[in-house]
């Protein structure tokens, strides 16, 4: 899922170019806006708030009307996290503090990288634009690998589906300094070609019809996911040795670099192995 925030002052068409680009991005479109309040939900007495005092951790009111839902506060990442198995592009208005990639409205200060800048929603080239968010590196999930295995022409033949998903670990042991986040750089070219190629070799083995993977990169927080290995097979035996063999394999042949940091440091991992 490719995603973009769009940000700036409140009088620059930041929802104006948000229905823009809904309209012109070939795909399956998810908005999120940015509020600065709570939406006018009535969430007391009959609706939810006695489904919520007894430990509901969601509720949802339906009626001929429409519907609404209550539930545990959630992060951009989250809610992002839970679009991108059934979404091509996820536009988000607002949060330019949250680090994705970037339209910026009249000099908006923002974390991000920067894909386009004007005073307002008038002065970006919108053709221009969706080419840019096109050739963005997509936010991928275990849930979206998995999703996209599912549709594989050979998805009839398979009665297996095993993953591996690896995380930044905190600590080995309880008295460990505990890791803060790991940082991984590559020469994203080559990585890539290396793990297309990984891909099709195991997807040449016996009884193995789809194999997918993917390696973040950046700095990843103590508790995040790292990597995803996901194998599509006719039988659980073919599936859980592919997936064992492929998380081995990437490690040893894809050239992603590692650096770890902690409260007390910073290291590049090779350097100590």
């Amino acid at each position: 899922m490719k995603t973009v925030a769009v940000v700036g002052p409140s009088d620059t068409g930041k929802t104006t170019l948000v229905e823009r680009l809904v309209e012109r991005l070939d795909g399956a479109v998810a908005t999120v806006k940015h509020l600065d309040h709570a939406p006018d939900i009535d969430t007391e007495g009959k609706d939810t708030a006695r489904h919520r005092a007894a430990g509901a951790r969601v509720t949802y009111g339906l009626s001929d009307e429409g519907w609404f839902a209550t539930g545990a506060e959630r992060s951009l990442s989250d809610l992002l996290d839970d679009l991108a198995p059934e979404h091509d592009y996820a536009l988000v208005e607002g949060f330019s503090n949250h680090g994705l990639p970037t339209v910026v409205l009249d000099g908006r200060e923002h974390a991000g990288p920067e894909l386009t800048a004007a005073p307002d929603a008038e002065g970006i080239d919108i053709d221009a634009l969706c080419t840019a968010i096109d050739d963005l590196e997509p936010r991928v999930t275990l849930e979206s690998l998995v999703s996209e295995l599912k549709q594989s022409s050979n998805a009839d033949r398979a009665g297996a589906i095993a993953t591996f998903t690896g995380r930044v670990r905190a600590k080995d042991a309880p008295d460990d300094t505990p890791t803060e986040a790991l940082e991984f750089e590559t020469y994203r070219e080559v990585a890539d070609e290396r793990l297309r190629a990984l891909e099709t070799e195991l997807e040449a083995r016996e009884g193995v019809h789809a194999v997918l993977t993917h390696h973040r990169v950046g700095r990843i927080e103590a508790g995040e996911d790292i990597v995803f290995v996901v194998v599509l097979a006719g039988h659980r035996r073919e599936a859980f040795s592919t997936v064992a063999d492929g998380i081995d394999r990437l490690k040893e042949e894809v050239p992603i670099f590692k650096k770890e940091r902690t409260s007390d440091e910073e290291f590049w991992v090779h350097d100590r192995a």
